[in-house]
């Protein structure tokens, strides 16, 4: 059997070149996704902080005998595992000079929910007005 000079095979070089080609386009690939797993997590930690400072921004809402301000830390097993809280401030936003208690107030409700992404602390604040009737003053007529 004679070789003819047509068919000839790959050399050394085309496949060291060859091979070379392959591992920076799967090592490119290979960090592509790596960022994309990242920002995919980063997402997942926002939703669910988000999900939970809904649910708290609903509780102070409806909450009207919270006043001045509360905060707290959400707890690992709704969080994911990540370290997250929250802290709520609550002003009056508008009301008349002299308040009774029937007097309608509009209130002011910030939400400042946190949360550690790695060794960094991120950070998002929620804002919200809910009406109420001052509490009648304990001690009023009658104690």
């Amino acid at each position: 059997m004679s070789s003819r000079p047509g068919n000839r095979g790959f050399t050394l070089l085309e496949m060291i070149v060859a091979t070379l080609v392959m591992s920076i386009a799967v090592v490119t690939l290979l960090s592509g996704l790596s960022g994309a797993t990242r920002t995919a997590a980063h997402l997942r930690d926002y939703d669910r902080v988000a999900q939970l400072a809904r649910l708290r921004m609903n509780e102070l809402l409806a909450d009207t005998s919270i006043k001045g301000g509360a905060s707290g830390v959400f707890d690992p097993a709704l969080t994911g595992g990540i370290e997250a809280g929250w802290q709520a401030t609550v002003a009056m936003f508008e009301g008349p000079a002299e308040v009774t208690p029937d007097t309608l107030v509009l209130d002011r409700v910030q939400l400042q929910v946190w949360w550690m992404s790695g060794p960094e602390r991120r950070s998002f604040t929620l804002e919200g007005f809910r009406d109420r009737f001052p509490a009648p003053p304990s001690g009023g007529p009658g104690r």
